[in-house]
């Protein structure tokens, strides 16, 4: 018998009681529902770390970019994007697919993103309208200074919107205190439930934009979201995901329950069990600040294997679904998931397959080295 696991940076796995959660089928227009969607909203609002309006939306994260970019600028508006990894590259292609003059920073894929490069081009640009940063840049396993970035716009009219898609209760992000206009979330990573909702956090510096804005929207209308969101209890403009609301009603309450700075320490925790199996291994790392990667663990392929080779022994000879490379880094990486529901013993099984999928591909492994190395650091040696 071969059982199937899920370690892939998203979607993650889902605990039993948010995946019985989904079971039941209720009507969207229900009291019922409005309980749900309001204890949802609610908890939204605890993760984001906000007072501010979180507008939540049937589809992937991908949706809610193109929401916020959509809401809050006109064509011609000039945006400052940084694509350091195929997330940022993202919210470019979004960006001139609105017709924004969107001016993209370019750097390496696993460095992080320079807070001086966004001053610098601030200081050229002042005109600018936006700045589009990615929080947890998922295809290369860097989380990039949110703080920082949002202290540097902070000091323009520009909007300053991250996609967090990744991040979003995996690493601290401070909404409010720190100042960012709009935070892009979604539902498959760390919340712990199937892909299908996304979210965004829009600051009254936001919602301002969100008036002047000419580019069309229908379906990811932000206002026409609020208005239903804001009616005793809360509903959607239109048919929502809704066993997806229930099962993230759950994944809330558990969220409250561990406590968003112990999640984020236990994300950071496993990171770096991560971390210290892949040094033990002899391998390299995609990112190259290891402190700023903390919700997926990207690896570079031994030279004479193929990442995607790695993948695919994991998956068909052990039944674990880890990642490979995505964009320009496709066939070259493999990245390990510990990001969501994951315990020690979780870590510890994806390092183990990693050893023996290395070892049939003949790599030189000392099989249990890795796993070693992981269980000094989770028993905080």
């Amino acid at each position: 018998m071969k059982k199937s696991y899920i370690f892939t940076p998203g979607p993650s796995p889902v605990p039993p009681e948010v995946g019985i959660a989904q079971v039941k089928m209720v009507h969207h227009r229900s009291p019922d529902f409005g309980e749900y969607l309001d204890r949802v909203l609610n908890g939204l609002k605890y993760v984001y770390q906000t007072e501010n309006d979180v507008i939540m939306f049937t589809s992937s994260g991908t949706g809610a970019m193109e929401g916020a970019i959509a809401n809050c600028f006109s064509a011609g508006d000039k945006v400052i994007a940084f694509a350091g990894g195929k997330f940022g590259e993202r919210l470019v292609e979004i960006s001139n697919c609105f017709g924004l003059n969107c001016i993209a920073i370019e750097y390496e894929w696993g460095e992080n993103a320079d807070p001086a490069a966004l001053e610098k081009a601030l200081e050229e640009n002042p005109d600018t309208r936006g700045v589009f940063l990615t929080q947890s840049e998922t295809s290369t396993g860097v989380v990039n200074d949110v703080e920082a970035f949002a202290r540097i716009v902070a000091r323009t009219d520009a909007l300053f919107l991250v996609d967090a898609i990744s991040g979003l209760g995996a690493v601290d992000l401070k909404t409010d205190e720190w100042g960012v206009d709009l935070v892009v979330g979604g539902s498959q990573k760390a919340l712990m439930i199937p892909p299908g909702l996304a979210f965004v956090a829009v600051s009254k510096k936001a919602w301002k934009a969100v008036d002047t804005a000419t580019l069309p929207r229908y379906y990811f209308c932000f206002k026409a979201a609020k208005a239903s969101q804001s009616k005793t209890p809360p509903e959607t403009p239109y048919t929502p995901a809704i066993t997806l609301i229930q099962a993230l009603d759950v994944a809330m309450s558990m969220i409250k329950d561990e406590g968003l700075e112990n999640v984020f320490a236990r994300h950071e925790l496993f990171a770096r069990a991560t971390q210290a199996a892949v040094e033990a291994l002899g391998l390299e790392f995609v990112a190259t600040d290891r402190s700023r990667a903390f919700v997926t663990t990207s690896v570079w392929a031994p030279e004479g294997i193929k990442g995607g080779d790695i993948v695919k022994a994991m998956r068909n000879d052990f039944g674990m679904f880890i990642a490979g490379g995505q964009g320009k880094l496709k066939g070259k990486i493999f990245r390990l998931g510990h990001v969501g529901y994951f315990d020690r013993f979780d870590i510890t099984s994806q390092l183990a397959g990693l050893e023996l999928a290395l070892k049939k591909l003949g790599y030189p492994v000392e099989i249990g080295a890795g796993v070693t190395a992981a269980l000094k650091v989770l028993a905080g040696e």
